[in-house]
């Protein structure tokens, strides 16, 4: 007997002893898997301060090392830990969407400009300058209809009344459960999921695990019945098109504030623009601005420019600052018995602009804010964000795709601004000047796409974030984790050391 409950009493320790090892070895696993989900995570971050560091550069700087738009050498696996074993090295991508013929197709290793997207918070302002304008370029995007476009609108808009076709909080007050409508900015894109006819098909597609690419397993993009995807232009839902930070920096290539056309000392502008540029369009700004309206006589224009009178005060301002083109003006110099025309130094004539249009626009404004918010980057815009641009036609969408240079390390100088339209002849000038408070050349707000991840087995880390880089210090204003949709992308195509 005593033989026999030593027996099970072993057997039982043995037993208590297998579970408590096995216990342990799971502990341990759990363990590592934590120490290394942490640092894919720190590989993640690291990701994005470099980004950060990155664009805190100057833009001279950045490009000589690649630019921040596509730059495989500087954004694609670059290793943060290294390791004798390839499921020890640890490291970053940072990934952006691609575009084809102006439609998303497959990725790059970059930064994302966010003026490519169309801004929700300020659609308003397009209404100031442009009664309508705000459901216009929302009905650009594939799948919008008037409802939405409205209800969309009332949803941001602070008044009560609803739209022509629009909802207010009687509408959503009747729903069970009833909830009021924000009235104000939105603070996510997912707030839209709220909005009366916005549902999760539309703002997301069938692109599940946010990677800009269709995988399989995810849902056929063909079979929405809510939009037509037959270009696949829905496969990413709205919310590929959509932002609520972009902004565009309102400041000298140096990082000093533009020259302001419309300050009150006429003076200090004339010296402000003699410096910039020289002597002649400065006489010349600054007589526009004492004189009521364009010449259209039949006077031939002077070369002998006078002695301007700065007691006398300005008359007028200049809406944009395309207003300098091509304009005559009549004047009267200083201790000058006779009038005298001057003809604009910035002749409209396409392809010589190239030679003046970027200067003008490194040093020249009309706007005291030296941040200015929204506008559309024509530069890195999808088409379908192009087309809801008021005065916009579809011919004008296909020359800007077909001849814009998104990488800015690799356009010419005068298209990293909006104007670049002008000079090649896309379009005239008084529709340029139409155009004008919509669309951009450039953005200074940057979405990054980051993925930490080791060269063999082991967790992963994906994170997005958007920098705000307006300031001389990048920040972060918009940060989220995107773990839990997977790491997106085959660790092949991220990059990895080659197999050992």
């Amino acid at each position: 007997m005593v033989l026999l409950v030593v027996l099970v009493v072993i057997a039982l320790l043995a037993l208590a002893a297998l579970g408590f090892t096995e216990l342990m070895l799971s502990e341990r696993e759990a363990a590592e898997l934590s120490v290394r989900q942490a640092q894919a995570r720190a590989c993640a971050d690291s990701g994005l301060e470099f980004a950060r560091s990155f664009l805190t550069q100057d833009a001279q700087t950045m490009q000589e090392s690649g630019g921040w738009y596509d730059n495989a050498e500087q954004f694609r696996g670059v290793l943060v830990r290294d390791g004798l074993l390839a499921k020890d090295r640890g490291r970053f991508s940072i990934v952006a969407p691609a575009q084809e013929d102006g439609r998303f197709a497959g990725i790059r290793f970059g930064l994302e400009d966010e003026s490519g997207r169309l801004n929700l918070n300020t659609l308003l302002l397009a209404d100031r300058t442009q009664e309508g304008s705000a459901r216009q370029i929302l009905m650009g995007l594939p799948g919008m209809t008037e409802d939405v476009a409205d209800a969309i609108l009332d949803w941001i808009d602070p008044d009560p009344e609803p739209r022509e076709f629009g909802a207010e909080a009687e509408y959503y007050g009747a729903l069970n459960p009833p909830y009021a409508p924000k009235n104000g900015p939105l603070e996510t894109i997912e707030e839209l999921l709220l909005v009366r006819g916005v549902t999760p098909q539309l703002l997301f597609g069938a692109d599940a695990n946010r990677n800009g690419m269709i995988d399989a397993g995810e849902p056929d993009p063909q079979s929405f019945i809510e939009a037509d995807n037959s270009d696949g232009s829905m496969d990413r839902g709205w919310s590929a098109y959509l932002t609520l930070w972009s902004l565009e920096s309102n400041l000298r290539p140096d990082g000093t504030p533009k020259i302001n056309l419309n300050q009150d000392d006429l003076e200090k502008l004339y010296n402000e623009v003699k410096e910039a540029i020289n002597e002649v369009a400065a006489t010349y700004v600054v007589a526009w601005r004492q004189t009521n309206q364009a010449y259209t006589g039949d006077q031939q224009p002077t070369t002998q420019y006078g002695e301007l009178d700065f007691e006398k005060k300005a008359v007028r301002t200049f809406a944009n600052v395309l207003d300098l083109i091509g304009d005559k003006i009549e004047v009267q110099f200083k201790n000058d018995n006779q009038k005298k025309v001057l003809e604009s130094p910035f002749p409209n004539v396409p392809l010589v602009m190239n030679s003046y249009l970027a200067t003008i626009m490194d040093h020249l404004t009309v706007q005291t804010a030296q941040v200015l918010p929204g506008r559309i980057n024509i530069n890195q815009a999808p088409r379908a964000v192009l087309l809801g641009i008021p005065g916009m036609t579809e011919d004008i969408v296909d020359q800007i795709i077909a001849q814009r240079q998104p990488d800015p390390a690799q356009a010419e100088a005068h298209q990293k601004y909006e104007a670049w339209l002008l000079s090649e002849g896309v379009v005239d000038l008084a529709t340029m000047k139409a155009l004008m408070p919509f669309v951009c050349g450039s953005g200074s707000v940057y979405r990054a796409q980051v993925v930490g991840y080791f060269d063999r087995e082991g967790p992963d880390a994906r994170i997005e974030a958007i920098l705000d880089a307006t300031k001389s210090r990048c920040r972060i204003v918009f940060w989220r984790d995107m773990t839990h949709l997977g790491r997106g992308y085959s660790r092949e195509m991220l990059g990895i050391e080659a197999a050992e």
